[in-house]
């Protein structure tokens, strides 16, 4: 039997909720277990609820549970929200100080206040309590604080083991067993994206904040040095990618990230890439909308919006991981097709992607950085010049005896204005041929992912971080799972390989229209059912064995 726990630690903002989530999940990850940490906060500073829950298991997991087998509470109206959420044999450890229960209670705000430390610290002294309840070693206490804490580290030692030793009466209570695996990265989505990027040749990022892409803006500004990259944030998002082309017409490959009104602000400046063929990569998180809707909750509402943004046609790539592996290898890719193919590529990720954890076994000699089509330095220089696969020859500003000329307007090959009506022509079939060039890439390239039992006459399909669930409750129930990667161009080629001979094809996702369903039956493929969550939050493991009994019978 596969051992499993979660535990959910909930407060208020400024509690430190996240930060405590993360030390527990680090404990578990130094004892050989997978990990996944779900984050769910309000658009506040100070008060309201947060809660994160961490899940750990000696199987790879990449959702969370309801149920839960410890909840850590820090005021009362953790145990009002969340009471439900407990089963046979789960405790409650609370802040006795401010917070009635049954359970472990302890003073957790006394502890911290007559050492003068500042409130946040009681985290700490619950994270002893909780490893003490687990019937760990409090050196893997001691161990998780180092690598974790900055400021204050012998003190809040001190305050875990006096939360440690004030356990003693629940000692054991659960009694985790170490597995023989060594420990994981745990990586969020944003970090695995910036990792990506930078592995491929990022050298800037523009960015202004916007949840859930500015947990990614933080990152890579506060480890540009230690990465080699330059991170900008301007005025508003309209300055953000016009920074992000000029950077990328002069050589420098860029990225970009938003949020769905930040992307707004971005489309016409979307079309300018598409006309003048310029590389960029713009990392779109998902959140509810419409308008500011849910600014820190889930959703993947924005499946059509990038692919059909922007006015006139041109060829660009919608791609969308589904956890923080698929995140750092996608974005690299992301970067090597934007400067193979002088096009946008727009990386998709939802809210629970980019703000959960995951253990992460990365290979990162898989990721190259691939050089584009330069100018050979012969002849006269055309910026636009005719190919048979639409893709012109580089050169940058700087490059001797070169002019390099980019331009919004319909031009010549030069780059020079022009209305001409062949030249009009010519320029849409040179953008049709680039379109051809691409799909004939991605077909070399892993465009689905399947899971599962693919002989299965039910087949799940699904986008986005949902596969994490979706995944788990197919392999459990005996379905197949497939999972495009990449949104347009649309892999057809790969998705007929799998839907012949299927009587039940379920679409899951996080949205109130079926956004994946349409567009797959747009490509001509049959959707039986759909599996719709549109509340603002992730769908969970125990929600999907529910629902697809509904849809499976």
């Amino acid at each position: 039997m596969v051992q499993e726990y979660s535990v959910l630690i909930g407060g208020q903002a400024g509690d430190g909720i996240r930060l405590a989530g993360g030390s527990v999940a680090r404990l578990f990850n130094r004892l050989g277990y997978w990990v996944f940490v779900y984050n769910d906060y309000q658009s506040l500073i100070r008060g309201g609820h947060n809660f994160t829950v961490v899940r750990a298991s000696g199987k790879r997991v990449q959702a969370h549970r309801n149920k839960v087998d410890i909840i850590v509470a820090f005021n009362q109206e953790t145990l009002e929200k969340h009471g439900w959420r407990l089963k046979d044999g789960s405790i409650v450890i609370f802040d006795s100080d401010s917070v009635k229960a049954e359970g472990l209670g302890l003073p957790l705000t006394g502890i911290a206040s007559k050492r003068n430390l500042p409130l946040i610290v009681r985290n700490t002294a619950a994270l002893g309590a909780l490893a003490s309840t687990l019937g760990l070693e409090f050196h893997l206490v001691e161990e998780v604080v180092r690598s974790s804490v900055r400021r204050n580290v012998e003190e809040n030692i001190a305050v875990a083991k006096e939360g440690y030793d004030m356990s003693g009466g629940y000692r054991g209570f659960l009694r985790v067993q170490a597995l023989n695996n060594p420990p994981r990265p745990i990586l969020s989505g944003n970090e695995a994206i910036g990792l990506g990027a930078v592995k491929a040749g990022l050298k800037l990022y523009v960015a202004y904040p916007m949840t859930p892409s500015t947990p990614l803006l933080h990152y890579l500004a506060g480890n540009a040095d230690e990465l080699g990259i330059a991170v900008v944030q301007p005025e508003n998002e309209i300055a953000v990618i016009g920074i992000a082309e000029g950077a990328a017409y002069a050589g420098v490959r860029t990225m970009v990230g938003t949020s769905g009104g930040g992307f707004c602000l971005m489309v016409e400046h979307l079309s300018l890439a598409g006309q003048a063929e310029i590389p960029i990569v713009i990392m779109l998180g998902e959140r509810p909308g419409p308008a500011i809707g849910l600014p820190t909750y889930h959703a993947q509402g924005e499946l059509f919006f990038p692919i059909f943004a922007g006015h006139g046609e041109f060829p660009r790539i919608v791609v969308s991981p589904g956890d923080a592996e698929e995140a750092f290898y996608l974005s690299a890719e992301a970067q090597n097709l934007a400067w193979r193919f002088q096009v946008p590529v727009i990386l998709v990720a939802d809210y629970s992607l980019l703000e959960s954890s995951f253990s992460s076994v990365l290979d990162e000699g898989r990721v190259l950085i691939e050089k584009p089509k330069m100018w050979s330095g012969g002849g006269e220089y055309k910026r636009y010049l005719l190919t048979w696969d639409g893709v012109s020859p580089l050169a940058f500003p700087g490059t001797a005896g070169v002019t390099v000329k980019v331009n919004s307007y319909e031009h010549d090959e030069y780059g020079v204005t022009t209305e001409d009506p062949v030249l009009t022509v010519r320029n849409a079939e040179k953008r049709l041929a680039k379109s051809r060039a691409i799909e004939d890439e991605l077909r070399k390239k892993e465009t689905v992912k399947t899971y599962g039992n693919m002989q299965a006459e039910t087949v799940l399909v699904t986008w986005g971080s949902t596969k994490g669930a979706v995944v788990e409750v197919a392999e459990e129930h005996g379905f197949g799972v497939l999972q495009p990667l990449y949104l347009n161009p649309f892999p057809v080629w790969e998705m007929e390989k799998h839907f012949p001979g299927k009587k039940n094809i379920v679409c899951v996702e996080a949205n109130s229209t079926g956004q994946l369903a349409r567009w797959i039956m747009f490509h001509g493929f049959r959707v039986d059912r759909t599996i719709l969550k549109y509340d603002g939050r992730a769908l969970t493991v125990d929600e999907l064995e529910e629902k697809i009994k509904e849809v499976s019978a």
